[in-house]
């Protein structure tokens, strides 16, 4: 496998070893997935929780046993983080607190987990001459532009005022009382950190801006795969709903648009990331759904074309008769919280330096997401059912 493979430029790819931070969560789950299944690196696995990479570490009679090895530790305060890094060619960091309902309800944790917390790791990869690829946000961008201009204004259709380039769009938060910002703002800094770095100290970087990434294994069903409390990300918030047959709740009238990409075809950039270092090394690359094939979308249009008749195919379920309701923004998230209007990124970069674009229709996305989530959900409730009660 490795002597048969070879980067963009025709370079035979080498095998390397990886050090992953956050490999259990939902993007490093399935990245670990493509390493193994199709790669001979060697990925050092670092998270809290492992549930999610079960598969990949037992049984030992995988064919890609001993190339991926599970340490379970808190970058917060553990040791062993730079000498595992050390040990490692590139760097991965996933590693965050990324949840919108826990931006203006947890702003300190927010900020420790996104900037502080991610500091030493810029760190140890400056030091020791190692490879980082560092997971950040399309928040970063806040705002648009054009949200500031006047609602009748015909500067409203004009990409230049919404369109969002990583090397060209003004980064535009709301005020310090809106603590929504604090995750931008925090990824941001260590955007700005990490570019510093490689300005004067020479650090080999590449930050990836995620739009939406989506699929199975996202985020959490409260109560079935994740904890009682907590409000999820928004399609992970609408398929709760629907599984309980409850109204989707649309927050501030579902106008916001917004892109998405399904988590696989995500995985292929990241993959073009790690094996063509000449390529990736000093971007920024924002990731998402092509927007001339497939277009962008408002929340609300999202769910009555699309969410609401992925999921009947799904289940089985006639579509409810009252799906959706209006919340406030407040009711929702609590006090604080901003939006930005659209997030509508370029993809000029990605496409010129690694030739990436996506394959999966929005259709596709949702119902590999839905398909999994039902299934999820339908296990878990006939483990509650089989449950013995206590006398």
């Amino acid at each position: 496998m490795a002597s048969s493979r070879v980067d963009l430029d025709g370079n035979p790819i080498k095998p390397i070893t990886i050090c992953m931070i956050g490999a259990g969560g939902f993007i490093g789950s399935h990245l670990c997935e493509k390493l193994m299944t199709e790669t001979p690196h060697t990925v050092l696995a670092l998270d809290v929780y492992n549930d999610k990479i079960k598969h990949l570490l037992e049984p030992e009679t995988n064919p890609w046993h001993g190339r991926i090895n599970f340490h379970r530790l808190n970058i917060k305060h553990d040791s062993r983080l730079e000498g595992l890094i050390k040990m490692a060619d590139l760097t991965i960091n996933l590693a965050a607190i990324c949840t919108p309902a826990d931006y203006n309800t947890r702003p300190l944790d927010t900020i420790y987990s996104n900037f502080i917390d991610a500091l030493p790791v810029v760190k140890y990869c400056s030091e020791n001459n190692k490879r980082l690829i560092h997971f950040s946000t399309c928040e970063v961008y806040g705002k648009t532009i054009g949200s500031f201009l006047p609602k009748d204004s015909p500067l409203r259709k004009d990409p230049a005022y919404y369109v969002l380039k990583e090397d060209e769009s003004p980064c535009i938060f709301g005020s310090i009382e809106k603590q929504r910002w604090s995750y931008a703002c925090a990824k941001q800094l260590i955007e700005r950190l990490i570019y510093a770095e490689g300005a004067e100290n020479g650090l080999e970087f590449t930050i990836v801006r995620p739009f939406n990434w989506i699929g199975p294994r996202m985020d959490f069903i409260p109560g079935i795969d994740g904890p009682s409390e907590g409000v999820p990300r928004v399609l992970a918030c609408f398929s709760n709903n629907l599984l309980r047959k409850e109204p989707l709740k649309l927050v501030d009238g579902g106008q916001s648009q917004r892109t998405f990409v399904y988590i696989k075809d995500a995985i292929e950039a990241v993959l073009l990331m790690i094996e063509n270092p000449a390529r990736a090394n000093g971007h920024i690359f924002n990731v998402v759904l092509l927007l001339a094939v497939f277009g962008m979308f408002s929340l609300e249009f999202i769910l009555d074309f699309f969410y609401l008749q992925v999921y009947s195919k799904v289940s089985g379920d006639p579509p409810l008769e009252n799906a959706t309701v209006d919340v406030s923004s407040k009711e929702f998230y609590g006090e604080g919280y901003d939006d930005s209007d659209k997030r509508i990124p370029d993809m000029t970069i990605i496409n010129r330096q690694l030739g990436w674009n996506p394959k999966t229709s929005l259709w596709d996305l949702l119902e590999s997401t839905l398909t999994y989530q039902h299934r999820t959900y339908a296990e878990a409730v006939k483990k509650v059912i089989a449950k013995p009660v206590a006398s």
